[in-house]
């Protein structure tokens, strides 16, 4: 049973994070609707709260790698990449001052 409300409610929450507060006012609600013990309600918020956090680690590295891929699409370079030109550019100008 506890198994079935807590899948409802992931998928109810997506990616959303829940707060402490409304951790605890579900919490509660969860104990009045389903007849939860205290320690049921808590337990099943801490999963909760748990895959959330994972769910948007997840969220933002798929993010993070689409803002890559969007860059390389459009031709953008990396700051390492910009940088690294910048230190061959200066050298080059170096060895041509010296020549």
């Amino acid at each position: 049973m506890l198994e079935i409300i807590e899948k409802t409610l992931l998928t109810a929450l997506g990616a959303a994070s829940l707060t402490q507060k409304k951790a605890e006012e579900l919490a509660s609600e969860l104990k009045q609707r389903f007849n939860l013990s205290e320690e049921e309600g808590k337990e099943l918020v801490g999963k909760l709260q748990s895959k959330v956090s994972e769910q948007q680690v997840k969220l933002e590295q798929q993010a993070n790698q689409e803002v890559i891929k969007a860059c390389e699409r459009i031709g953008l370079v990396t700051q390492q990449d910009f940088d690294a030109l910048a230190q061959r550019v200066a050298k080059l100008e170096t060895d041509a001052g010296q020549q």
